[in-house]
């Protein structure tokens, strides 16, 4: 087939494809409307000034408003539909026709639906899903939605909906608050101060099916990231059960989702309460489980990683132990992961040698590899502080390993020998 040739102005200036939805602006100039929009959203991000409110045309470099109206280029738009058609025979696919775009005062009347119709399940559905498919569409729907309050319409929405134990909408509403979640003063304000909130996004875990529980998750890893040092101290066991139980014990949720659940566990950690509640939750012998799968580098990396965490307690140390294959995973992990993980897997190994070191736990290190592992540690090209790391631990039970051979032919590593 011959290269069609695309008419000059049917292609968008920005992103010189052609353009389904043109629309021109104060300036003359006829853009994608895709592509301006987000060419105005970035320039205002991006902005030293908050206050800023003047950018400029790509194509003139004139003075554009960011409220300056967009109007749509009908004309050209049947053009290009009209010169599709024509080559469709070459493989040309039509433009289709652009629906209207979403403005403030429909976002705003999309949140005051979900309130007012709390009573009406049906009407509550379909006001939700119209409301996940605008901000599925495009980013500038999005950015009405936050302007007009969604995120915090949607946290009520999911609070009220917990505390009268009803489950309608609750997927839909948090699908909505994954796509426009923006850590704007609001979203800080009704995560921080309305304590309901984390514990909803919790219970809404304990009853959720296996499709629903990356959204939870997904929000929750949002809401944890802006939660400060008060609210993280008052996350409730019941949230670190419902993690543990919900996504780290399940083979069937996604990569994601468990990504977003480490996530959170990590995060929780720097606070002791937090670290005591995650190891009653059973945790430890998930994420030991959850290694023995063979996951992808990185969740490899969070879990040796919240494992440290949670071996800096006795508690968490010994039901480390207390798993037939604790010592051997974590040893296995060292110089076949990454730096992060050589670190943080010696780091276990000299905890428990230094404070958990019965004799059986002594004999398990060298029957299971960890001994060798360290080794192999002082051979490799690693870190020098790594390496006294491991040398420390040797000389802490030198008179039991010392008869013992030191490496096993058997052990690979990424580091050459």
């Amino acid at each position: 087939m011959e290269e069609i040739e695309v008419p000059k102005y049917f292609m968008c200036p920005i992103s010189l494809q052609i353009m389904r939805d043109p629309v021109t602006t104060m300036t003359g100039i006829t853009y994608d409307r895709e592509s301006i929009e987000k060419w105005v959203s970035t320039t205002i991000t991006s902005s030293s000034s908050s206050n800023d409110r003047m950018i400029t045309c790509p194509v003139t470099k004139l003075p554009l408003p960011r409220d300056s109206d967009l109007t749509p280029n009908h004309t050209l738009r049947r053009l290009i539909q009209a010169w599709c058609t024509i080559n469709a025979c070459n493989g040309v696919d039509r433009i289709p026709t652009p629906t209207p775009p979403l403005d403030k005062r429909q976002a705003l009347k999309l949140v005051r639906d979900v309130g007012a119709n709390k009573f009406d399940h049906l009407k509550i559905i379909i006001t939700l899903k119209k409301m996940g498919a605008l901000a599925e569409e495009n980013e500038r729907n999005r950015r009405l939605m936050v302007e007009s309050g969604v995120n915090k319409a949607m946290a009520l929405f999911l609070i009220r909906s917990v505390k009268e134990g009803n489950v309608v909408g609750i997927e839909e509403a948090l699908r909505i608050l994954r796509l426009v979640w923006t850590p704007n003063d609001e979203v800080k304000a009704f995560v921080n101060e309305d304590s309901d909130f984390i514990d909803s996004l919790a219970w809404i875990l304990s009853r959720s099916e296996t499709d629903m529980r990356f959204e939870v998750m997904s929000v929750l890893k949002m809401a944890i990231n802006v939660a400060n040092a008060n609210r993280m101290e008052r996350l409730r066991l019941e949230m670190f059960m419902n993690i543990t139980k919900k996504v780290l014990g399940e083979r069937t949720v996604s990569h994601q989702t468990v990504k977003s659940a480490l996530h959170v566990l990590i995060e929780a950690c720097p606070w002791g309460r937090n670290r005591m509640k995650i190891i009653e939750s059973g945790a430890v012998f998930e994420l030991i489980e959850l290694e023995l799968t063979k996951p992808e580098k990185h969740t490899t990396e969070m879990v040796i990683n919240l494992l440290a965490h949670l071996c800096s307690c006795a508690d968490g140390r010994a039901q480390l132990l207390q798993h037939a294959c604790g010592i051997a995973m974590v040893s296995k992990k060292i110089l076949r992961v990454s730096d992060a993980t050589d670190d943080q897997a010696i780091h276990i190994l000299s905890l428990i040698a230094k404070f958990s070191a019965r004799s059986e736990v002594i004999m398990e290190m060298l029957r299971v590899g960890a001994v060798t592992k360290l080794c192999m540690v002082m051979q490799a090209d690693c870190a020098p502080y790594l390496k006294e790391k491991a040398r420390g631990i040797l000389r802490l039970h030198s008179k039991v390993w010392n008869d013992s051979p030191c490496i096993a032919v058997y052990l690979l590593s990424r580091h050459p020998r």
